[in-house]
């Protein structure tokens, strides 16, 4: 029945993304539109297009999680962005498109209430159109700062006219409208994700009040999604991320995809992930710095644990490392994974043939660059059905939850037993262990304000890794002028490598990289040692805390849009 109710659902509402500019069932032309129920569900399924949501895919690509070979890829990391950057314009459009979208159906669904719809009805398709107002503003205000504010339908090029409302303005309105829809949408339909729930309301609340340093409301809406009790962690972390998965207890909020529906994962997205042995680019890549950050199994850095072992990296780490990058001599998508330049054949697990390995930049120059590829979520099943992957597009799921309270609650100052236990269950679950069990896992045991502090960062990083979150933890934290003014490492040329590296003993990296108190890695070492090369240089101007108000806005406001500084 779920997975009936997902195809129906994938297909009855996504399949509009193929229109995004056409006006919407939901702007019809008669007098009396939102009248029916019918008519109202039409209106708010406009509401789950999941070009409204997925526009976040490409922010992994933004940080220092992500490596594409030896380029950047985007302007956000060459430090070009402008006004008329696709990215920055392309966040703004989709946000107003939505709230438009629920200002309509917001304005206009007393006609409802007049033709004798419940009281009951009336609300929750309320709280649909305020859930999505409130999460597109909350994305407008934390990418550009002070924007025009609409609620009521009108054009963008109308509320233009009046200038930038200061955030301040802008986040009180988020919050009640999050609260509004915490309070009319039901917990769960009838087993299905299909519609924004009580608990996404609550969740998604949080997130944006700690994105924007309101910790106190961050706190008490993480701790209320929390004590609803209708969520848990997946028992085994890789397990959430499989296409195969479909709906679980750890799901807050997500856009499902559908192949039935045409609603599927980029096709680039799928061959740059992918191994070259098994038909694809593997381009889309994990960064030196990511594995780097996941700590080891005695709870310390790399550079400060004697378990690591930096001709093994992958050895004694935390078991997320190896459930978001593909370890070296491990099966991955049925060949035995090894990038080395000495590998020049794999096996093919499956039927135990040896064939060329396509994943050696001996045997194939445009395989990893850095050598690394992405296991969390990628599987043989990406071979399948032409490449059409059906993954969940995840919003917001309950670990991410444990750690804004716990988060929200250190900045505050208020450390008590529940902060520990919230980000010890997190880590625990990464060792398939009970959190209480702390001789089986390193628990974080620190009570002051700065260790914790760290401690969640850290942990955010190896729970979240290419969930689209790293490059928003490195805006609202501050660091992004420290984390993404680097250099992106990649191996040494294939002959290169083999000589220098290799043959001499020092694969895969010949001395640790040192770790900083901010949980960023320094590669320096290994450059003047001769054992790997300079990437792309990563460039992240001050400026870039706040994206640029598009240009073609500017230009239409009559001179009452002006721009962030900088641009």
């Amino acid at each position: 029945m779920k997975k009936s109710l997902y195809i129906l659902f994938a297909a009855a509402l996504l399949s509009s993304c193929i229109s995004m500019d056409m006006t919407p069932k939901s702007q019809g032309s008669s007098a009396s539109w939102y009248t029916t129920e019918t008519e109202l569900n039409m209106a708010v399924s406009e509401f789950y297009i999941l070009g409204y949501w997925d526009y976040t895919i490409s922010h992994e690509q933004w940080s220092d999680n992500f490596t594409y070979r030896n380029t950047n890829r985007n302007d956000i990391l060459e430090g070009t962005v402008n006004g008329q950057t696709w990215d920055a314009y392309h966040i703004w459009e989709q946000a107003y498109k939505l709230i438009s979208r629920a200002n309509s159906l917001l304005e206009n669904i007393h006609r409802a209430e007049e033709a004798g719809m419940s009281e009951e009805k009336v609300n929750r398709f309320k709280a649909e159109a305020c859930f999505a107002r409130a999460c597109k503003y909350g994305d407008l205000v934390f990418y550009f700062g002070d924007v025009p504010y609409i609620d009521r339908y009108q054009t963008i090029q109308e509320a233009e006219q009046n200038g930038r409302t200061p955030v301040n303005t802008i986040k009180a309105s988020i919050y009640e409208d999050f609260d509004f829809a915490a309070k009319y949408l039901p917990q769960s339909y009838a087993g299905t994700s299909m519609h924004f729930t009580k608990g996404a309301a609550l969740a998604m609340k949080a997130r944006y009040a700690l994105w924007l340093g309101d910790y106190d409301i961050a706190a008490q809406a993480a701790k209320d999604c929390m004590d609803l009790g209708v969520y848990s962690l997946q028992s085994d972390y890789s397990d959430i991320f499989w296409q195969s998965t479909g709906l679980i207890d750890e799901k807050i909020f997500c856009i499902p995809r559908s192949i039935e529906a045409s609603v599927v994962l980029d096709v680039w997205y799928v061959n740059n992930s992918l191994p070259r042995n098994a038909g694809g680019y593997a381009a889309y890549t994990p960064s030196w710095d990511l594995l780097a950050s996941y700590l080891c199994t005695d709870g310390l850095p790399i550079d400060e644990s004697p378990l690591f072992d930096s001709t093994n990296p992958f050895k004694n780490r935390d078991p997320r490392c190896t459930k978001t990058i593909v370890e070296f001599g491990t099966v991955h998508c049925d060949f035995i994974y090894n990038p080395s330049p000495a590998a020049t054949t794999t096996t093919k697990a499956s039927t135990g043939a040896s064939q060329s390995n396509q994943d050696s930049r001996a045997v194939n120059q445009y395989a990893s660059f850095n050598g690394l590829l992405l296991k969390k979520g990628v599987d043989l099943s990406y071979t399948e059905n032409g490449k059409q992957v059906q993954s969940d597009f995840l919003i917001m799921r309950y670990a991410d939850v444990l750690l804004m309270y716990a988060e929200a609650k250190i900045e505050l100052g208020e450390i008590d037993a529940s902060v520990l236990n919230a980000i010890n269950t997190v880590r625990a679950r990464a060792y398939g262990v009970n959190a209480a069990n702390t001789a089986l896992y390193p628990a974080v045991t620190a009570t002051d304000q700065a260790t914790l502090r760290k401690a969640v960062r850290i942990e955010r990083r190896m729970e979240l890794a290419f969930e689209c979150l790293r490059y928003e933890d490195l805006i609202r934290w501050r660091l992004a002028e420290k984390a993404l003014n680097t250099y992106n490492y990649i191996n040494l040329d294939a002959t290169a490598c083999l000589e220098k590296v290799v043959n001499k003993g020092y694969w895969f990296w010949g001395i640790t990289p040192e770790i900083d108190e901010d949980g960023i890695a320094d590669f320096s070492a290994l450059k003047e040692a001769g054992l790997c090369q300079e990437g792309a240089k990563r460039n992240f101007p001050a400026r870039q805390y706040l994206l640029p108000i598009p240009t073609h806005d500017i230009e239409l406001s009559g001179g009452n849009l002006v721009n962030n500084e900088g641009y």
